[in-house]
C-alpha cells in the first residue's frame, strides 16, 4: 500500500544538489524530476544541476563522477554537492532483463555512496507496469520525486552535522 507523501520542511542553506535522471520512460521520470526540483526549490536550495542519461543502467557512472568530484572539491574552493538524487523508471517485461538492470543499479548506487561518502538517493524504480508508474510518478500524493528530494535534504543535514 502506498503511503501519501507528507510535507516536510527541511532546509539545506548554501548546499548544491544534483539530479541524475534517465530519459527512458520519460513521461514518468520527467514528472519525478519536476517534483524533486519543486521540493528542493521550496527548501530554498540555490543550485540544482540536472544530468540526463539514456537509461537507468547509465545513472551510476554519472553519479560516481559527481560523487568523486564532490569528494575532491572538499579540498578545493569549489562547492560540493550535498546529495545526488537518482531518478529512473524500469518497467518489467517478459524477460528477467529489468530485474538484472534494477539489481545492478541498486548495487552500484550503494557502492558509490559508501566509497565517496556522498548521499546518493535511489529512486530508480523497478515497477510491474504502467499503472504502478502512474501511481508513483505522476501525482503529488505519492510522487517518488518529492520523497527523493526530502531524503536528499534530510541526508544533507545529517552529513553536515557529522562533518569531521
Amino acid at each position: 500500500m502506498l503511503k501519501p507523501v507528507s510535507s516536510k520542511r527541511f532546509r539545506a542553506d548554501g548546499a548544491d544538489f544534483a539530479i541524475v535522471a534517465s530519459t527512458y520512460n520519460a513521461r514518468y521520470v520527467d514528472a519525478m524530476v519536476q517534483a524533486a526540483r519543486s521540493e528542493l526549490k521550496r527548501a530554498r536550495i540555490r543550485k540544482v544541476r540536472i544530468f540526463r542519461v539514456p537509461g537507468a543502467y547509465e545513472i551510476p557512472i554519472v553519479a560516481a563522477r559527481l560523487a568523486r568530484a564532490t569528494k575532491a572539491s572538499s579540498r578545493t574552493a569549489r562547492p560540493e554537492l550535498a546529495a545526488i538524487i537518482c531518478l529512473g523508471v524500469i518497467l518489467r517485461g517478459e524477460t528477467t532483463h529489468a530485474a538484472h538492470i534494477g539489481e545492478a543499479v541498486s548495487h552500484a548506487l550503494m557502492q558509490i555512496q559508501l566509497q565517496y561518502e556522498v548521499p546518493v538517493i535511489h529512486e530508480v524504480l523497478l515497477l510491474e507496469d504502467e499503472a504502478q508508474a502512474r501511481a508513483r510518478c505522476l501525482g503529488r500524493k505519492h510522487n517518488r520525486g518529492i520523497e527523493a528530494a526530502q531524503s536528499a535534504l534530510a541526508m544533507a543535514r545529517v552529513m553536515a552535522e557529522i562533518r569531521l
